[in-house]
């Protein structure tokens, strides 16, 4: 068989191991290749990969197959459920893999890019630049088709120049500046808005003008604090809803 190589993590001691792996192998599960084999690696090829033992691997893949996006079949292995459905609620849980995980799986299209001036208040964000590069992109359901958010990004023109904007159709944002630019994460500041829709976004959306709709932002941080990405997505009201799990310890 062909394997599938999800990526591999840097664990946060503070997180459940098992969430952490399954937010991650989800995020590669979405994010696959039409050309990538369904079939998974063994549970202890997968283990090996995350450096966790085969109990937690085993509760990270239990998530997965509750999920529907996994099959299990014993002596035959574990496969990629094809018609998995994609449209699940946001869930934080304060990890990075988490959000890449909650950014995938959907049809990506990149309507535009270019530049904006560091104005309003991107300038809060961005004191140390003059301009900014700038990503549009519509998302869709995968099995209907229909839109489901559009997103903004402005991006540290430094940090651009390191991918291409290709990857973006086939990876969220925050994936792509981790893995692809290299830039080292420190934070992301999540913040939830229950908005009208205007024209755009009643266009884009294909929803009724004034319709509820959530607007999101997130902030990336880098590990010496300075913003790298500023995220502006607006979800479908219908279709989407947060919920956020805090750590008590």
């Amino acid at each position: 068989m062909t394997s599938f190589a999800p990526d591999s993590i840097v664990l946060n001691r503070k997180l459940p191991l098992w969430y952490q792996v399954s937010q991650s192998l989800r995020a590669s599960i979405l994010g696959r290749s039409p050309r990538d084999s369904l079939r998974l690696p063994t549970e202890e090829q997968l283990a090996e990969h995350y450096g966790v033992s085969v109990l937690t691997m085993r509760q990270a893949l239990k998530e997965l197959e509750d999920e529907g996006l996994i099959t299990r079949h014993r002596r035959r292995g574990t496969f990629i459920e094809p018609s998995a459905v994609r449209g699940a609620p946001v869930r934080l849980l304060g990890s990075v893999d988490a959000i890449v995980a909650q950014q995938s799986g959907m049809t990506t299209e990149l309507l535009d890019q270019g530049s904006a001036p560091v104005s309003g208040d991107l300038s809060e964000y961005f004191p140390d630049l003059a301009e900014v590069a700038t990503y549009h992109r519509l998302r869709s359901d995968e099995k209907t088709g229909e839109p489901t958010n559009h997103a903004r990004n402005y991006v540290r023109p430094e940090l651009a120049a390191l991918f291409d904007p290709e990857d973006l159709v086939r990876w969220p944002m925050t994936k792509v500046l981790r893995d692809v630019a290299g830039a080292r994460i420190g934070q992301i500041t999540d913040t939830v808005e229950a908005r009208l829709a205007d024209p755009e976004t009643a266009r884009l959306l294909q929803v009724p003008l004034l319709s509820p709709i959530l607007h999101y932002t997130g902030i990336v941080h880098g590990e010496d604090g300075r913003a790298l990405d500023v995220a502006r997505i607006h979800y479908r009201g219908d279709r989407f809803s947060f919920t956020v799990t805090l750590d008590a310890h």
